[in-house]
């Protein structure tokens, strides 16, 4: 049996080494069968349901038990980043809507850099130390894991709601086979709650804490690849060409908690907040690599924008 691996820094210095690197959430959860066992069945039943869409990658064994990530796990060091921005939308019908996410800088890269820092001083911290990190690229069920290490908890949105900065988080993940003292898991504070459900155009949340995303708009503007957005879905797009917001913009927490982030590379590029329906519909490849440099929006391939800006072109407009 090998001896266990151990750390030169405490819990407190590693937090702090976390959030000295930018970080503005921090928590542990251990690696625990008999919790991952339960975290496996509701994803099997999510899958039973069909509402992953096309998004065969959630059905990968990896997803179901973090050890096929990394076979020494013993901990999952969980981080979270503010990416709110008080820009708002404007409303008027021949403006596209931008999910927030999406209007600064690609995510994945200031994630990433931040976290292969803390990744490499972790493994600097004890002979035998490993660490592995992801930030939404690998198989690694991201929002169960940030609930249990104390980070925030899922709404009925399926978003993880922090009491810091509501759902306008990005989240991350260190694995290590280091054994750490747990944060004690968040407890869940939607209460009686509904208006996420019910400002959804679609229906997407099929119950309380279960999206289908076959009927989420953002899953539609971002994911799906077919020439032809799905009728129920292009009419009732209500302006969104990237994303959508809605279940985040109605939540109280995020009406109540948001705060302004203090990272820079998530303030908005101008022309993401409110460009026109026509000038998406009618945009050259050209122009979409011109305008999307090193952001997460490059997923929505510029075919896929102008179908999205196209949809809510020929949608039906509510009767005044």
């Amino acid at each position: 049996m090998s001896l266990p691996v151990k750390i030169s820094v405490s819990i407190d210095q590693l937090k702090q080494e976390a959030y000295s690197l930018g970080f503005h959430l921090c928590g542990i959860a251990a690696v625990d069968a008999d919790t991952d066992s339960a975290k496996q069945q509701r994803l099997k039943a999510w899958l039973a349901l069909g509402y992953q869409a096309d998004m065969a990658w959630m059905e990968k064994p990896e997803r179901f038990d973090i050890c096929a990530a990394m076979p020494e796990v013993q901990s999952v060091i969980c981080v979270a980043l503010n990416y709110y921005t008080p820009h708002q939308r404007p409303n008027e019908p021949e403006l596209a809507k931008i999910s927030r996410y999406g209007w600064g800088r690609d995510y994945h890269k200031v994630m990433h850099k931040k976290l292969k820092a803390f990744t490499n001083w972790l493994s600097k911290q004890g002979e035998g130390v490993k660490a592995r990190y992801y930030a939404d690229t690998g198989p690694v069920q991201d929002k169960v894991w940030a609930e249990r290490a104390g980070i925030g908890w899922i709404a009925k949105n399926g978003n993880v709601i922090t009491r810091k900065y509501g759902s306008w988080v990005f989240l991350g993940e260190v694995l290590t086979n280091v054994e750490l003292p747990p944060d004690a898991p968040h407890t869940e504070h939607c209460g009686s709650c509904t208006r996420c459900l019910d400002a959804c155009p679609t229906g997407a949340i099929a119950k309380p804490f279960v999206v289908d995303a076959n009927r989420c708009i953002a899953y539609h503007t971002i994911e799906n690849r077919a020439a032809d957005l799905p009728e129920f879905i292009a009419a009732r797009l209500e302006g969104w060409v990237a994303g959508c917001d809605i279940c985040q913009d109605v939540c109280p927490w995020n009406q109540r908690f948001a705060h302004t982030t203090d990272v820079a590379e998530f303030q908005p590029y101008p022309w993401n907040i409110a460009p026109t329906l026509t000038e998406l519909a009618n945009i050259s490849d050209d122009e979409w690599n011109r305008r999307f440099p090193a952001s997460a929006l490059r997923r929505i391939k510029p075919d896929m924008l102008r179908r999205n800006a196209q949809a809510n072109l020929e949608a039906p407009k509510p009767s005044s």
